[in-house]
């Protein structure tokens, strides 16, 4: 699969219906989860992925029972997991690939009394780190080992207990870790600074079905009254999020027809108003999102009229995982914009490719870009170009089917891990996306 490329021609134009498939953010917390109870979870609309294939099949291995009903609905039975493999080199190489299987070991933690993990791979957008999992599990009473020989991590405990912790960072996952380990630990947690992403909120209110005790979900405290035992439930996965931006910004860039169907509107937080800052137009019908056909999009300034700057930050604030998108889509617009990558380093350093499609973009720093829209006055040309990470990927697959000419992206794998079928459900409204293998 890695030696997988697209040839992508420009000039698209599309028009038509796209369903955003479930959250992969959320589908790695939930599958994780599934590891806390012995009785039968069912999960819907989960996201047919790499990142997800690749978690279905380490919790496989593990000895959980799967049962796949449809690409996208799975069951999943817990009820015999194979400690022995856990530590395995087996088990161990395959959790490197996949950066999900940090989420592994608060479940585990909590039910087992031990877990190991390996350092985890997944995008190099800079560093990612795992204190905030690491202490906050330490801070309920896991004992914390490290070996530099084989880089593995190591977690134990006899029975974790509740405590107050204060995160040492608003991190989804590492929230999603702790409060998987503090539903069966013994009295009350209290996590603040908590993570408080939608695709978290679904977590706690799977974990409440199954028995646990959590209050505070959707804020930045929760509180966690530990239980012996979760049961069984079942589950629907949110769309995600990261498509439907990624969809309103391919719309605006290919000046295509585009209706999103089904988008949970109430869950976007300020997605659409940020693309709406950038002078996309955007129409709500019951919950779908329409963007029509639009020739111009004008930037909006600050009400003083100075250059607007988009910023990103945890929940409520906009999503790093939308800002290569934004910054894309800028590129054609009319006016300029700051783009301010705060949360991770790397992040930024594809730019270097829509320079050279033409774009008019000044790399301030690793965190910051000034984009100068070309209001379609000269179109992007085509080139060939790698694929850096999951949202740069498509990013760049945005700007080439708008280019003029035809493009050559490589590495798109890093696509597949996070984007289903992304090829053959756009080309099913009017691209032409070619996958070619080397």
């Amino acid at each position: 699969m890695s030696n997988q490329y697209f040839e992508v021609e420009g000039k698209a134009k599309l028009n038509g219906s796209l369903e955003p498939q479930g959250a992969k953010n959320e589908a790695l917390q939930i599958i994780s989860a599934v590891l806390l109870t012995k009785e039968e979870v069912k999960i819907t609309n989960l996201p047919d992925i790499v990142d997800v294939r690749k978690l279905i099949d380490l919790v496989r291995g593990l000895g959980v029972k799967v049962t796949k009903h449809s690409s996208s609905d799975y069951t999943f039975i817990a009820d015999d997991i194979d400690l022995e493999y856990f530590g395995s080199k087996e088990y161990l190489d395959n959790a490197k690939k996949i950066r999900g299987s940090v989420m592994l070991i608060g479940p585990l933690l909590a039910r087992f009394g031990k877990a190991f993990l390996p350092k985890p791979g997944g995008d190099k957008i800079g560093r990612r780190r795992l204190d905030t999992h690491l202490n906050g599990l330490k801070k309920l009473g896991a004992d914390f080992q490290y070996n530099e020989s084989t880089d593995q991590f190591y977690l134990g405990t006899d029975q974790l207990v509740g405590t107050y912790i204060l995160m040492d960072e608003i991190s989804v996952t590492g929230t999603a870790n702790v409060v998987m380990a503090a539903v069966k630990a013994e009295g009350k947690t209290t996590i603040y600074n908590a993570a408080c992403e939608p695709y978290l909120q679904q977590l706690c209110k799977m974990l409440n079905r199954m028995g646990a005790n959590i209050s505070g979900v959707g804020s930045n405290m929760l509180i966690v009254e530990g239980v012996e035992e979760l049961g069984g439930t079942e589950h629907r996965i949110l769309p995600d999020m990261i498509e439907i931006g990624s969809f309103i910004g391919l719309a605006a860039m290919t000046q295509s027809h585009i209706r999103i169907k089904d988008a949970s509107i109430k869950e976007l937080g300020n997605i659409p108003s940020v693309f709406q800052k950038l002078g996309i137009q955007l129409e709500f019908e019951n919950d779908d999102i329409i963007i029509p056909e639009q020739d111009i999009y004008e930037i909006q300034n600050f009400i003083d009229g100075s250059i607007l700057t988009i910023y990103d930050s945890p929940w409520p604030g906009f999503t790093p995982d939308l800002m290569s998108i934004l910054l894309v889509v800028a590129t054609q617009a009319k006016g300029s914009v700051l783009i301010h990558q705060k949360m991770f380093e790397s992040r930024l350093f594809f730019v270097d490719k829509l320079i050279d499609m033409g774009a008019q973009i000044i790399l301030c720093d690793p965190h910051r870009a000034t984009v100068i829209g070309l209001e379609r006055k000269s179109p992007l040309r085509g080139i060939t170009m790698t694929s850096p990470d999951i949202r740069a990927g498509v990013s760049l697959l945005i700007a080439a089917l708008s280019a003029n000419t035809m493009s050559t992206i490589y590495n798109i794998n890093q696509i597949d891990r996070g984007y289903q079928d992304i090829d053959g459900r756009l080309n099913a409204i009017g691209a032409n996306i070619i996958r070619k293998s080397q």
